[in-house]
């Protein structure tokens, strides 16, 4: 009888751990995806995790094995192996000691093998809410990110040659994933091109309806 009693506890523990929640933030490169984020975990308190800072700083680390090799896709526009980016999101949810147990994950998946490779790794883990698109037109993308790079951003991919590649990547790999998700009614979209205020708002509405 006690062993029957000390299983139904650790299945009651088991079941009462809560799963953290993931809502993709997906857009071109300049489209307002960290703006947006920013707003929101200032409202909310929300954990946003941007695939792209987390290698930039993984690159940055001294003696890191991914170092060489995130700096070289970066700098041409590719996407870095996703077994690499699962592993930073991994660790980062798993250290953040956020209670909301909510995730934005912005600039991920950003092709069919980020797709693959998270369902794989990550899917028991986690629940996907599914896809906040920012919809934003390639003119705009491009001059706000120059403009950014201009300010200092320090990022290296902040250039017209870079530019054109990651928008050439977005359009080639992304937009599918976004039309995968799209499929399945889980692609939430707000106007990239309105202010970042009226963005928010729009946003707001959106979290409201998948109940956050």
């Amino acid at each position: 009888m006690l062993k029957i009693l000390v299983a139904g506890l650790r299945f009651f523990r088991m079941s009462a751990v809560q799963k953290p929640e993931v809502l993709f933030v997906l857009g071109g490169p300049g489209a307002g995806k960290g703006t947006l984020c920013r707003y929101i975990t200032e409202k909310y308190g929300y954990v946003h995790l941007s695939a792209g800072d987390l290698l930039r700083e993984e690159r940055a680390k001294p003696g890191s094995q991914y170092g060489e090799l995130i700096e070289n896709h970066i700098t041409n526009g590719t996407i870095v192996p996703v077994a690499i980016t699962c592993s930073l999101l991994d660790r980062a949810m798993q250290t953040s000691d956020n209670p909301h147990k909510r995730f934005f994950i912005d600039g991920f998946p950003r092709n069919q093998d980020n797709v693959d490779g998270w369902n794989e790794a990550m899917s028991d883990k986690c629940i996907v809410k599914g896809v906040l698109f920012c919809d934003c037109n390639k003119e705009t993308c491009v001059q706000r990110c120059l403009k950014r790079g201009a300010a200092g951003s320090g990022r290296s991919d902040d250039n017209e040659k870079v530019l054109e590649k990651r928008h050439k990547t977005y359009i080639t790999d992304t937009l599918p994933i976004i039309q995968h998700f799209e499929k399945q009614n889980l692609v939430f979209k707000v106007d990239g091109m309105q202010s970042p205020e009226k963005v928010f708002e729009d946003a707001v509405k959106i979290l409201t309806q998948i109940g956050w």
